[in-house]
């Protein structure tokens, strides 16, 4: 096994446990809305993001790709929908996690890249091989247990796989690196959120003003949380097969769902155990489908 591969397995191992325990940070701030997070994880990961692109000498690279980014309309318009898409994303995330629905949250990162397969055949005329139309059925199988025996579709897990596959969709447009993209999403949602955070202080004040200082840590090292993932990530794409870096995935997921499970109690019914064999099954077929390609 040479450097490069080991440094790649590194990498990706840090960035899905990162991922994987993120609920946990999120609970510590238990005591702020969902949406006050929100809006400090844009704010401090914009400013965690630049001092990295300072230190770094990458701040010529980020001017560069931005000016490349909005030289269109075509995509200028598709990272201003990124940055909208992962809002969502991030959003009800961690309403999710403060909602102790933690089991929900890691089904949609369960079924995302099948999503992501469904997207690719929608939207940019890809063709699904026989196991990947056998994994597709198996997810939605899954899904369908849960709304017959809830009476309701799981609405947190499909709307976290649909956002982040469309999230990737975008990315496949703008092919920018990592840093600059988290860079400019943040850069267009963080307005807003300065906005929101300002309009809170006005009415009554919002929980940089209210919480106390080990709260107000946390939430400026949302952005730590946020950027570093990602770029260990993406240092991981680089140096390690395709293959691989789709096995390590669902790392993150099955981190969470032990995390909520065991660790916050969250209830694991003999529906979900149902609901989870049929996608988990469907993830096998979509894992042999990529081997073969392979």
């Amino acid at each position: 096994m040479d450097r490069d591969y080991k440094l790649g397995v590194i990498y990706g191992l840090a960035a899905y446990l990162m991922w994987g325990v993120l609920p946990i940070y999120w609970k510590l701030l238990h005591e702020v809305p969902a949406l006050e997070i929100l809006a400090s994880r844009f704010i401090w990961s914009a400013v965690f993001v630049g001092l990295l692109l300072c230190v770094t000498g990458k701040l010529k690279m980020f001017v560069d790709e931005t000016k490349g980014v909005f030289s269109t309309w075509k995509t200028g318009l598709t990272m201003l929908a990124a940055a909208i898409t992962i809002s969502f994303n991030w959003g009800i995330f961690i309403w999710a996690v403060e909602d102790g629905r933690i089991v929900e949250t890691s089904m949609g990162y369960y079924i995302n890249p099948l999503v992501s397969v469904l997207f690719g055949m929608f939207f940019l005329g890809e063709r699904l091989d026989k196991l990947q139309m056998i994994a597709v059925a198996c997810a939605c199988l899954g899904i369908a247990t849960m709304i017959v025996k809830n009476g309701s579709l799981p609405w947190v897990s499909v709307s976290l796989a649909a956002t982040f596959a469309f999230y990737g969709l975008l990315k496949k447009i703008i092919k920018v690196n990592a840093m600059t993209s988290i860079m400019l999403e943040t850069l267009i949602i963080s307005p807003l959120a300065l906005g929101y955070l300002f309009h809170l202080s006005s009415n009554g004040g919002n929980s940089y003003e209210t919480c106390g200082v080990l709260t107000i840590a946390l939430m400026m090292g949302a952005g730590a949380v946020t950027a570093t993932p990602l770029i260990l990530f993406t240092n991981c794409a680089k140096l390690l097969p395709l293959k691989m870096v789709g096995f390590m995935q669902y790392i993150s997921p099955t981190i969470s769902l032990l995390i909520g499970v065991f660790m916050y109690g969250e209830a694991f019914t003999f529906t979900h155990v149902i609901a989870f064999g049929c996608i988990w099954t469907g993830l096998a077929f979509f894992i042999w489908s990529q081997i073969r390609k392979n």
